[in-house]
């Protein structure tokens, strides 16, 4: 039986789409005919927002209760508990208690792993699993980068900064050699891009003299624009939204490379 791919979807900078992209490719994903599973792995609990869950302080089971049991060596939850459901999606949530969830994790014997340890057993049950992390390199970052088999990083040409995305380039390596041989860079990802501005155009233009030929740059960019705003308020995918927007179309495109890039 086919394993899911799980790919984490970081970079410490917030601002650079990392939770809208998570959702917006898993339904173009799913669009595909792929089945998915979201992993809200950020205390701030947006994606579990964008899937509608208003408020995610009030759910029995979290990402965090599943991580605590598993922490204490208690019986886990069963997946009905905490898998909420859109069409060929499952999503599991997070909220706020995640922060002190990370703090508990730094004392438990192979921390970095947990996540790794839960993810492992699902995967028969998908095509794709999108970890959707905070804005840092703490553990909950390392615990993702653990689990997965590859990572996606979106870049906004507002926000570029060599150093930063160095900072991530430098964990994802250490990563490599001490936790996850198997890992490997999906690729970079420009979001948020206002192809008409100088900025946009000297920021990728950056992108591409450091990375192109090391690190793969997807051909498909993600536009600037106030749909993506307006879906997420809807709690809307942007295909739900609005399906022939440019930016829809983008995301759509960003899956089949992905896929294409699967197969290659």
């Amino acid at each position: 039986m086919t394993k899911a791919k799980i790919i984490t979807i970081a970079n410490q900078k917030g601002g650079t789409g990392k939770t809208t992209t998570a959702y917006n490719l898993a339904h173009a994903l799913s669009h595909e005919g792929k089945k998915v599973l979201l992993v809200d792995f950020d205390p701030q609990g947006n994606l579990t927002l964008c899937f509608g869950i208003e408020q995610s302080n009030l759910l029995p089971v979290t990402i965090c209760n599943i991580l605590e049991a598993m922490i204490s060596d208690l019986p886990l939850p069963a997946a009905e508990e905490y898998l909420h459901r859109q069409d060929n999606i499952d999503l599991i949530p997070s909220n706020i208690e995640l922060a002190v969830t990370e703090i508990n994790l730094r004392n438990e014997m192979g921390n970095e792993k947990t996540l790794a340890e839960l993810l492992e057993p699902m995967k028969t049950n998908y095509d794709y699993i999108l970890i959707d992390t905070n804005p840092s390199l703490g553990l909950l970052t390392i615990n993702a980068l653990a689990a997965s088999d590859s990572v996606l990083i979106p870049v906004n040409p507002q926000l570029w900064s060599a150093t930063g995305l160095t900072q991530l380039l430098n964990i994802i390596v250490k990563v490599k050699k001490r936790i996850n041989q198997q890992i490997t860079i999906e690729g970079i990802l420009m979001t948020m891009c206002d192809f008409r501005t100088n900025l946009y155009k000297q920021a990728y233009k950056l992108v591409k003299e450091y990375y192109e030929g090391i690190i793969r740059i997807f051909e498909s960019q993600i536009p600037l624009t106030v749909t993506v705003g307006e879906a997420n308020f809807y709690s809307q995918s942007l295909i739900d939204y609005q399906p022939n927007a440019k930016v829809t179309i983008a995301y759509q495109d960003l899956a089949k490379e992905l896929m294409q890039h699967g197969n290659d």
